[in-house]
């Protein structure tokens, strides 16, 4: 009989069972819930090392407080999977799969999930927004945040917190695994720290505040005294004074991975009855040696983290950078994930990490490009959307040179919903003054980048998180060539019937759609685009590749229909080449108005709607009503 793994654990099933536990039991607890992280997400793949230590905080959490009724928000929600083990979700098998547990917070997930955390830095204004609601409707609800220290980077968790009022019932546990964020002076300071957040210290603060308030007239300016005098102390010591400048209660910073002292602390948060910030510090990685001593390594596991599209980037940006002093990288704490690790390097001083500010970075971007400066600005797709303004206000109205190079241009079947990079064609299209690009190999990527070295206006690359298709490269680039706009696989130009436009990693679904036709008898050629915008250009050059006769036009993207590339390359086709077009039946595979959701068991780009197969679909249908003499063969 194979031995129980997990006794403590298989025994708990709702949280008042887990605050039975003893304080052994619960310690034990947490060993089990780190073994069962360990076994569970180096065979399914996910975020290991940051849940590894925040495993104390989440059982605290669960322990001092009523959930659901209270609420535990994530920032980031990737920290989240021992709230979803404690809240009843188990089947780890089934993480970032199709219509399985997600890897983040989701509300239609479960009711212990308050609010959906796929991107950073948003906790601490939603949490708010819920003390407020609890605090109008005179409900007594608890709302607990869980800040990592690079979530608490990003400029939204400051203007949040600039409108925070102390009356709410509002915790934020700052989760500090990186010593990035407070500054200490050594053993004196831990010490300190250690006195100010033991019992015995709370008790004598509060008998000390009993004591001088009953004495008549002295005893009021002698507390104010004190505090202020304990101010100076702690200011000399800790970043928590910042904190207490703007009205908050601060305490810590703690070790975050003993659960006796978390649980007191959280205990002693919730008896204040007022917004508290407590600050704990875990070690990332937490009992499993390997993550503990590299813990970048074991941040995603099983995730492709720098795609051989973002190293080929890197590589070319170094190899640019060695030859041009005035080439710079941007990107926003995404060093490793766009490829810029060895630029970092090798050019320390050019390289700038701004932390998660996308809209700080395309702007600083725009001031570096302004003074002279080529700036290079690595986001991923799915938060190029936080600094649209940035580049319409700050970049593309003032025809600044930056280049905004966009990453993880897909669909994200792991990370799911929260991390498509589906928008960013339809968005920037919106743009004027920009151009797009999307390169299918390494070759291409590296003329558009030694080419937009030397652009005198903004320019967009964008390619996805995979490595180059041999197929691809072997179709539309079987020899040497120069060409930057449009590569077509034609076997006879003239006896097209059925012709498909795409671009991106989603030709490969286009190729075998063509292949599809072709079995059933249909001549298809297909036409692979590497540059989107300006959209008079690609249209002329699609117009001189399409046959003259009537055809079936199907424009496949791995991006939404609503003004994507699609819709606007046929729109300028109709309006530039009337004629050539009057015979012809068009239509778009897109992804439709929704943000992609497989179920269980579903591809991605099935339940996207573009697949070989639509393609098929949609072809056949347009000939269907083509004229009867053009669909026949030739």
């Amino acid at each position: 009989m194979e031995e129980n793994k997990y006794p403590i654990l298989d025994k708990i099933h709702t949280d008042a069972e887990l605050k039975a536990l003893s304080d052994a039991d619960a310690k034990a607890l947490c060993a089990e819930l780190r073994c069962f992280l360990v076994d569970k997400v180096t065979k399914s793949g996910g975020h290991l090392a940051s849940n590894l230590g925040a495993v104390e905080i989440s059982v605290a959490v669960h322990r001092i407080f009523d959930l659901p009724h209270d609420r535990v928000i994530f920032d980031v929600g990737h920290q989240s999977y021992v709230h979803k083990i404690l809240s009843g979700r188990r089947d780890f098998d089934t993480l970032r799969k199709p219509g399985g547990l997600s890897g983040f917070e989701k509300m239609d997930e479960s009711v212990f999930d308050a609010f959906g955390t796929g991107h950073a830095s948003t906790s601490v204004s939603a949490a708010l927004g819920y003390a407020e609601a609890d605090k109008l409707a005179g409900r007594d609800n608890y709302t607990i945040v869980v800040l990592g220290d690079g979530a608490f980077t990003g400029g939204m968790v400051h203007e949040a917190l600039n409108n925070l009022k102390k009356d709410l019932h509002l915790i934020i546990i700052l989760n500090e695994n990186e010593m990035s964020i407070s500054k200490n002076a050594g053993a004196f300071a831990n010490h300190i720290a250690h006195m100010r957040t033991s019992k015995k210290y709370f008790r004598f603060k509060r008998a000390t505040t009993r004591f001088f308030s009953s004495i008549p007239l002295i005893g009021a300016p002698i507390l104010k005294g004190l505090r202020t005098c304990k101010r100076y102390v702690k200011n000399a010591f800790y970043g928590g004074v910042y904190f207490e400048d703007i009205g908050l209660k601060y305490l810590g910073p703690a070790d975050g991975n003993d659960l006796a002292t978390v649980e007191y602390l959280l205990a002693e948060a919730k008896r204040r009855n007022t917004s508290v910030i407590l600050h704990l510090r875990t070690v990332k990685g937490k009992g499993y040696a390997p993550a503990e001593e590299n813990p970048s390594a074991y941040h995603l596991v099983g995730g492709n983290y720098a795609g051989n599209f973002s190293e080929h980037f890197g590589k070319t940006l170094c190899e640019m950078a060695a030859r041009d002093s005035s080439i710079c990288a941007i990107t926003a704490a995404m060093q490793d994930g766009v490829g810029l690790s060895g630029f970092a390097k090798a050019y320390p001083e050019r390289f700038f990490d701004v932390g998660i500010a996308e809209p700080h970075a395309l702007t600083f971007g725009a001031g570096l490009a302004a003074a002279g400066m080529k700036p290079y600005v690595a986001i991923y797709s799915t938060f190029l959307q936080r600094g649209y303004d940035n580049i319409l206000h700050d970049i593309a109205l003032q025809k600044l040179p930056v280049r905004i190079i966009v990453d993880r241009a897909a669909l994200a079947a792991g990370d799911g919903a929260t991390h498509h990079g589906i928008f960013d064609v339809s968005f920037l299209s919106a743009i004027p003054n920009l151009c797009i690009f999307a390169p299918a190999t390494f070759a291409s990527l590296d003329r558009f980048l030694r080419a937009s070295a030397s652009a005198g206006m903004p320019i967009v690359i964008r390619y996805p998180n995979m490595s180059e298709d041999a197929r691809i490269a072997e179709t539309f680039f079987r020899a040497d060539t120069r060409e930057t706009i449009a590569h077509a696989d034609f076997a006879d130009p003239t006896a097209n019937r059925a012709v498909i436009i795409t671009y991106g990693r989603i030709a490969t679904e286009a190729l075998d759609a063509a292949d599809k036709l072709r079995a059933q008898g249909i001549p298809c050629g297909v036409i692979l685009l590497e540059t989107l915008k300006p959209y008079e250009v690609v249209a002329d050059r699609v117009a001189g590749l399409l046959p003259k006769s009537p055809a079936a036009i199907v424009f496949l993207e791995e991006g939404i229909r609503n003004g994507g590339a699609g819709m606007l390359t046929f729109d300028m086709l109709r309006k530039r080449h009337e004629k050539l077009m009057r015979n012809k039946n068009a239509d778009i595979v897109a992804i439709d108005d929704n943000f992609v959701i497989p179920t269980q068991n579903e591809s991605i780009r099935r339940t996207a709607g573009i697949t070989a197969n639509d393609v098929l679909r949609k072809t056949v249908h347009l000939l269907a009503g083509l004229a009867p003499e053009s669909r026949t063969n030739p």
